[in-house]
């Protein structure tokens, strides 16, 4: 989101429609002759009483974009699970220096933001730097095209772009603006935050107060989107996010808690009684969390307990390599903002009187 969207091929039966599409012409006109465009546009338009003419007009602009699926679906050969590697990608010089001078011009923002959502300043920062280097890499794919090359050439997740290009004409037509201006990443996510259009249009937040959700060319609404994308997940105001786990019992089976899913479903007496303990000095907390393993070839496995705000940055991204990431930057960038704070702290410039310096 951006949101990843990576999910399995399709079947050997669709394989020949999936390759068939690699060779489509990169040209206008493509889409708007098909009867399977048509009939969505049909659809779409009575049911959002929007103007088909114009919607065929837009898609027979639309070029299709067969790199958008080269890089959305998934390698024919998975690679080897790795968080050292994964983890590395994200808490790099750009991300960290980058969030220091980004939390540093938007402050009032994000403390404004913070305060009415509950998500702290540093998690917002994160996410926006996790996903776009604070608006470098927003990405340039016509969101139009994008989209429905993936809606109409993608047989795997073809209900999901379809519902996403239905939202695109919806943001259009409320924003009053052309469908075919939206730039964004291949699977067509948009801005700062990279918001599908569905996110775009239920959560985004007008942050600067011109008027205008723009996600694009606005940090300001972006902040206080992504606020408000995770305060509507359900996030828990002052809450943890993750501790480690003490593995007090060398012979449990931890399969099944992993295989438990990244909803906290495990209570901290279940979790004792099994034999998993927080690696903190904080006391035991009492939420519910979930077990979550960092897998990093021939080094130790790292084991976590996320709690209901680990979970609700998934919903960012169904990543639990994600949602650490974004903690860790986080954690990361809110240390340098308070050992830069410290630097420049004033020193007092209140004379010292002594005893001998005292006018008798």
């Amino acid at each position: 989101m951006s949101l990843r969207l990576l999910h399995r091929l399709a079947l050997a039966a669709c394989l020949p429609l999936a390759l068939s599409i690699f060779s489509a012409p990169a040209q206008a006109g493509y889409f708007d002759e098909r009867d399977d465009v048509r009939a969505f546009i049909a659809d779409v338009a009575t049911r959002n009483k929007l103007d088909a003419t114009e919607m065929t007009q837009a898609l027979a602009k639309a070029t299709p974009l067969p790199k958008v699926i080269d890089l959305i679906k998934p390698p024919s050969q998975p690679g080897v699970r790795s968080w050292k590697r994964y983890r590395a990608r994200f808490l790099d010089a750009p991300r960290i220096s980058g969030g220091v001078q980004f939390w540093q011009t938007y402050q009032a923002d994000l403390d404004r933001a913070s305060n009415n959502s509950g998500v702290p300043p540093e998690i917002i920062v994160a996410i926006i730097g996790v996903e776009t280097v604070y608006g470098r890499n927003t990405g340039n794919f016509s969101a139009l095209s994008a989209l429905a090359t993936l809606a109409f050439d993608y047989p795997p997740r073809a209900e999901l772009f379809r519902h996403e290009l239905e939202e695109l004409f919806l943001l259009a037509h409320e924003q009053h603006q052309p469908v075919d201006a939206y730039l964004g990443s291949y699977a067509g996510a948009i801005g700062l935050p990279q918001f599908l259009p569905s996110s775009l249009r239920s959560v985004a937040v007008d942050g600067d107060g011109d008027g205008i959700i723009d996600l694009r060319g606005s940090p300001r609404d972006a902040i206080y989107s992504v606020a408000n994308f995770l305060a509507q997940q359900g996030w828990v105001r002052g809450g943890e996010i993750a501790r480690p786990a003490l593995i007090t019992n060398a012979e449990i089976d931890l399969k099944p808690l992993l295989d438990a899913g990244i909803v906290p479903t495990l209570s901290a007496d279940l979790l004792a009684q099994q034999g998993i303990a927080s690696g903190t000095a904080k006391g035991s907390s009492k939420e519910l969390a979930t077990l979550v393993d960092l897998v990093t070839p021939n080094e130790p496995t790292q084991y976590w307990l996320g709690y209901q705000n680990f979970y609700v940055i998934t919903r960012y991204n169904h990543s639990s390599f994600y949602a650490m990431s974004v903690a860790d930057l986080a954690t990361t960038l809110k240390l340098e903002m308070r050992a830069r704070q410290e630097m420049i702290r004033p020193v007092s410039l209140t004379p010292v009187v002594t005893k001998k310096s005292r006018k008798k």
